[in-house]
């Protein structure tokens, strides 16, 4: 089934200005507004496009060529920022490390990028293999290399104006590695330029404040803060998240949109905080989510409590096709993530890649495949993952694979059921536990549940679940084990129920399933 395919070939579309160029024309027309703030500190647009100047003129000192890529490892900062801004203007492609990693997975993505040079903080210190530090600038007073300020050219520097075309890469982003090592993800500059036309739906000029909290290697943070910067607007960033100076930071800076994680990692902390209602945050146009999944009482809670409109992204950093739930606007489908975006092409597939028609797309799951102008490239360095990536339609088109499973509506709308690695076949049945997990959360002692498949003899596969229990609540394992499985068909029932005092996540919210299942294999 397609839904929302547009006339014509959705991946060539003109790719209109670059960043660097916007960086440029906003610090002539604006230049003592703040482009990024992070407490006391603001870049003005001039300031920001001089440092980008120095950044991109220093780089191809070094000998770095477009193509040519960089490492940034660090916490948020307008120093971040401005060398991934600056090393755009080079042509240089930028691939931003996370920190939160073991010296095993930074060392294979730091192997995967090969960089010509690594910006580091203090953060990436205890990451770095000996052999790098020749290669570092070190963005703080603490991280080893050469510092920023005696690498970076004087006042005044201006880089030689290089030629980038859309299909040219932009920045490499590394997946959350739940599934195993990060796969490095490598999006053009005409997939990002999408997402900035995408921008002009959501109201973003110049007046915009957009908040963000998520770092910088997630595709969650970059997809609102290069539209806000092409647009003009400010970039707040908050480094770590806390709920209570974000609703504090808000407040007193007239935040306009933002992009934050469902639950329970941002959104409900934020409902949860008692300052929530006390706050002034009248200001709100947009507020975006994604990322992870997103409960439709969350959602109705935010549209009651939280004024502006409420946008839940469904889609893949890899890109293909995206899903826009305007909540706002369909407070009806908010167990939904909406329907495809413009231009989106968005079919079903079953077991064996084979599409779905029209009416087994109302009526069965298949997993969702995508295809738009917004797509990446490939994995970097890896053209056999790339294919597994990738499905093929009888026309010959390509489309991303996302191992979602889902089905659509009369109306259009998609609903996911369940990662595809993560049914569970239990006596030859499917079962998705996102079902056991939703019902789960309608008893009062849940906060959040996670329900797997382990190995069993009789069963193949039989589904546990592990419970983060409400402060306080006295009921037992057996107890709300016992009072799911009166609630569910026979072949769903758990076998066990664990509480625990938290899910493992991703720094971005993503629930890793994988460690829960491992967590499961050595303690049985």
């Amino acid at each position: 089934m397609s839904v929302g395919a547009t006339a014509g070939d959705p991946d060539f579309r003109p790719i209109g200005a670059l960043i660097a160029d916007h960086a440029r024309a906003h610090a002539r027309a604006r230049p003592d507004q703040p482009a990024l703030v992070m407490g006391d500190e603001r870049l003005s647009w001039a300031a920001l496009d001089a440092l980008m100047d120095r950044v991109a003129a220093s780089l191809q000192r070094d000998g770095l060529r477009p193509g040519d890529a960089l490492v940034l490892a660090g916490g948020m900062s307008p120093r971040l920022m401005a060398v991934f801004l600056g090393a755009l203007r080079a042509g240089v492609v930028v691939a931003p490390l996370a920190c939160s990693v073991t010296p095993a997975v930074f060392a294979a993505m730091r192997r995967d990028a090969d960089p010509k040079r690594l910006f580091v903080d203090a953060q990436a210190e205890p990451l770095l293999a000996a052999e790098d530090q020749a290669a570092c600038i070190a963005l703080d007073g603490e991280a080893p290399g050469t510092p920023f300020e005696r690498w970076l050219l004087p006042e005044g520097a201006r880089p030689t104006p290089v030629a980038i075309r859309p299909e040219d890469p932009f920045n490499i982003i590394y997946s959350s590695g739940t599934t195993g090592t990060p796969k490095g993800i490598v999006q053009p500059h005409g997939m990002r330029w999408l997402h900035i036309q995408r921008g002009a739906r959501y109201g973003y000029g110049p007046d915009t404040v957009t908040l963000l909290s998520t770092p910088l290697y997630s595709n969650t943070t970059l997809v609102v803060a290069f539209p806000t910067l092409a647009f003009g607007g400010t970039v707040n960033l908050q480094p770590k998240f806390d709920a209570g100076a974000w609703l504090a930071i808000a407040e007193r800076e007239r935040v306009t949109h933002a992009m934050l994680v469902p639950v329970p990692v941002q959104v409900r902390r934020l409902l949860g905080h008692p300052d929530f209602d006390r706050r002034d945050l009248s200001a709100f146009q947009v507020k975006f989510c994604t990322s992870a999944p997103f409960a439709a009482e969350v959602k109705a809670e935010v549209l009651r409590r939280w004024p502006g409109g409420l946008v839940e992204f469904y889609g893949m950093t890899e890109g293909g096709g995206t899903c826009i739930l305007d909540a706002h606007l369909h407070p009806d489908k908010l167990h939904t993530v909406g329907r495809p975006a413009e231009g989106h092409d968005i079919r079903l597939i079953d077991e064996a890649g084979v599409e779905l028609p029209p009416e087994r797309c109302l009526t069965e799951g298949g997993e969702v495949v995508g295809r738009s102008g917004a797509m990446m490239a490939g994995y970097h360095g890896r053209p056999e993952l790339t294919r597994e990536a990738e499905w093929f339609s009888p026309e010959g088109l390509r489309f991303i694979r996302t191992g979602d499973i889902g089905r659509f509506d009369a109306d259009g709308f998609l609903t996911l059921f369940d990662r595809r690695k993560d049914m569970i076949i239990s006596g030859g049945f499917n079962l998705y536990p996102s079902d056991l997990e939703a019902e789960l959360r309608r008893h009062p002692a849940v906060v959040e549940a996670a329900v797997v498949g382990v190995p069993s003899a009789e069963w193949g596969e039989t589904p546990v679940a592990f419970v983060e229990r409400r402060a306080g609540d006295p009921t037992t394992g057996a107890e709300l084990r016992d009072w799911l499985n009166a609630r569910v068909g026979k072949t769903q029932r758990l076998s066990e129920l664990r509480f625990v005092d938290e899910l493992p996540r991703s720094a971005i919210g993503k629930l890793l399933k994988r460690e829960l299942r491992e967590r499961w294999t050595g303690q049985s």
